[in-house]
């Protein structure tokens, strides 16, 4: 079967999720991310969701700000358990973490995301574990760019992928470069999560970050499609392992 995947409306309308949104369902993507990335985002898209059209949306996630104003940490707590409540799953950069018991509220809604290299934590296997053992109900949202970043080598998102692949809920897709901005994907980004590709499992959905005009979406997701063909070898849902013998296969051949 073929991949979900969507985008974040952030990455398509800088501070405008109402625009974001209507460039995704323009181009008929099954799957979005509902952007509140700066804190003055947050509450009037948490009072607008009852009036957006998300029909025909099969995967809907919410990402909270990644950046929370001191003393202010239990009112956006607050604010994204009403989005918890809807069953859709909330991606938190584990930086703005304070009070664990506050997320901890969330339950199996919170999805901690690994993080780029400006961040102290959450952007490696080792201390993704540590954040987990604290936040035990909590999934994962993988950023692929950001895994990159840290290890181009791509060793360490093997190592995530290899000790995480049951909590995962969803990938973020774009080129991470130097300054930790999102971008299209490159020729090279693209062989780079090509050769972790196989362990994502076809049915996690795939939300592109990468910051492009509405008129360079579609080729977008074909750069997206390219990088992360549909192998046989998946086993399961989130079963990372293969029998021995067993070579993958691709469904969907890149062109």
């Amino acid at each position: 079967m073929p991949r979900l995947i969507g985008f974040s409306t952030g990455a398509l309308a800088f501070g405008a999720y109402d625009r974001g949104l209507a460039e995704v369902r323009a181009h008929a993507l099954e799957a979005v991310e509902l952007s509140a990335l700066r804190q003055p985002e947050l509450e009037p898209l948490v009072d607008a969701i009852h009036d957006l059209d998300l029909s025909g949306f099969q995967y809907i996630a919410f990402h909270a700000p990644s950046e929370i104003a001191a003393g202010t940490e239990r009112r956006v707590v607050e604010l994204l358990l009403r989005i918890a409540e809807r069953g859709w799953p909330i991606v938190v950069h584990p930086n703005v973490i304070a009070d664990y018991s506050l997320w901890n509220q969330m339950g199996s809604a919170l999805c901690i995301e690994n993080m780029d290299k400006r961040k102290p934590i959450g952007r490696t296997a080792t201390e993704i574990e540590s954040l987990l053992e604290r936040l035990p109900k909590a999934s994962l949202c993988f950023d692929i760019g950001h895994a990159r970043q840290i290890d181009s080598t791509m060793t360490e998102a093997y190592f995530i992928l290899s000790r995480f692949g049951t909590k995962l809920r969803q990938v973020h897709v774009s080129e991470v470069n130097t300054r930790s901005q999102h971008d299209a994907l490159s020729f090279a980004s693209m062989l780079a999560f090509r050769s972790v590709a196989e362990m994502i499992p076809a049915d996690v959905p795939l939300i592109v970050e990468s910051v492009v005009q509405p008129s360079q979406i579609d080729a977008e997701i074909e750069r997206v499609r390219e990088a992360f063909p549909v192998v046989e070898a998946v086993v399961g849902a989130h079963d990372l392992t293969r029998p021995a013998g067993v070579t993958p296969r691709l469904l969907w051949q890149p062109t």
